[in-house]
């Protein structure tokens, strides 16, 4: 499964642009939300072990001070 969330301000600063992906740790099959709440992997039949990565992008830098080279 992959989420991908839109930047934005929030009362703690600002949240970027992230994706979130949800698949299996045994076989890498990229699961539903419907297949999150299952026992066992549809694809490998093994146990539902899940792995997550989040990927943020960078939509604004911060100004730069002083002299660069």
């Amino acid at each position: 499964m992959r989420n991908t969330v839109q930047a934005r301000d929030g009362d703690n600063g600002t949240e970027p642009t992230h994706t979130v992906e949800v698949v299996c740790a045994h076989c890498g099959y990229d699961l539903d939300e419907a297949e999150l709440e299952a026992d066992t992997c549809s694809d490998c039949n093994q146990p539902l072990n899940l792995k997550e990565s989040v990927s943020i992008q960078v939509t604004t830098l911060p100004p730069v001070f002083g002299d660069t080279l």
